[in-house]
């Protein structure tokens, strides 16, 4: 049985899983939360990381709050974005 994180987490099993698996609390709190049917509508439609620019990979790791992105090249946002 999944612990209970109260009524910050969502979904505590799902939120367990993706710890087990290396995600941060963060984002694994991000997916926990977000509503499965607004999960499975959104997924897959984004633009790569790689045909992004400099510029809308700062303001994403802005939003994420993703200290150093200012000093950050190209491959170093992606990486940073993607294991956030």
């Amino acid at each position: 049985m999944a612990k209970d994180h109260g009524n910050s987490i969502k979904d505590d099993e799902q939120y367990e899983a993706l710890r087990d698996e290396g995600m941060s609390k963060e984002k694994a709190a991000r997916i926990a939360n977000t509503p499965r049917k607004v999960a499975a509508k959104h997924g897959g439609e984004a633009e790569p990381y790689e045909d992004r620019t400099v510029e809308e990979l700062r303001k994403q790791a802005a939003e994420l709050e993703i200290d150093g992105r200012s000093t950050m090249n190209k491959s170093e946002l992606i990486d940073a974005l993607r294991n956030h």
